[in-house]
């Protein structure tokens, strides 16, 4: 009698149990279909719990913000100390690094960003993975996932006819077009040589003498 009587209310525990477990579920998904603007505090309550349970999944390397990974280990035995501008670009290897670039002749911004415009579509085919901002009438930014990359982005971007400067890390790079505006300034400092011919009357007095 005894056996039956405990199997019974373990019967009848098993089956509150269920009940309970099939009311929250039903519970939870009623509240997941709510309307946001319809949460009580419960609700938030609720929802911060399930981001506090997400939070202690841990992420991929690669799917961790950029901020939470480890930084890029860098063999400086293989790097040249004297240069540092190496040792910089080593170091921003798999970091995301912004860039300024300067359009030159006193564009309009729409001028800026057709040019500009262009210039990223060359390097997207140069398999460079880069975004771009216009931030004035003249003036770029372009972020690169990998900066270590920006260096060879910057050695294309001097070559272009109205770049004026390229800036990294507070670098300037003089582009074409301020190079080319230097040799112009060069030029037209330089003396005009004389090509008058003396006159006649300076002759006859030379003679005269």
């Amino acid at each position: 009698m005894m056996s039956c009587t405990l199997h019974f209310v373990v019967l009848i525990c098993v089956i509150l149990t269920c009940n309970s477990t099939e009311e929250k579920s039903k519970g939870d998904e009623k509240w997941k279909k709510k309307d946001i603007r319809d949460y009580s505090e419960a609700d938030l309550e609720r929802l911060f719990d399930q981001w506090e349970e997400n939070d202690d999944e841990e992420l991929p390397e690669d799917e961790l913000p950029e901020w939470k990974r480890e930084p890029p280990k860098v063999d400086l035995s293989q790097l040249d100390p004297d240069n540092p501008e190496v040792m910089l670009q080593a170091s921003k290897k798999g970091r995301t690094l912004m860039m300024f670039a300067t359009v030159s002749g006193d564009p309009t911004e729409k001028e800026t960003e057709q040019i500009t415009q262009l210039w990223q579509t060359s390097l997207f085919n140069a398999n460079y993975e880069i975004q771009r901002f216009v931030v004035s009438s003249n003036r770029v930014i372009f972020m690169i996932k990998d900066g270590a990359k920006a260096w060879e982005i910057k050695d294309f971007l001097v070559t272009q006819d109205r770049c004026e400067e390229v800036t990294i890390e507070g670098k300037n790079y003089p582009g074409a077009a301020a190079k080319n505006k230097k040799e112009e300034n060069v030029a037209s400092k330089k003396p005009e040589k004389s090509t008058r011919k003396p006159s006649k009357n300076s002759v006859h007095k030379n003679d005269e003498l």
